[in-house]
């Protein structure tokens, strides 16, 4: 997770709120869920077609489990 300096008075420059830190924690939350599938992680798969048929598998289980 992306830390904030927190002696700043505003947030960013221009006073937006950081929406790219929280959208990127998501991806990188996704990414360390995914290297929990060991087969995804080692990719024992030789065609491409088995690998990314394993990926959704993997996300869906990960959509299943958040629910």
């Amino acid at each position: 997770m992306i830390a904030t300096n927190r002696s700043r008075r505003r947030r960013t420059q221009d006073g937006r709120p950081l929406r790219r830190y929280s959208r990127r924690w998501k991806i990188e939350r996704l990414f360390a869920w995914l290297h929990n599938s060991r087969r995804l992680v080692t990719r024992w798969e030789y065609h491409v077609g088995n690998f990314l048929g394993f990926l959704q598998l993997a996300c869906a289980q990960i959509l299943l489990r958040h629910l």
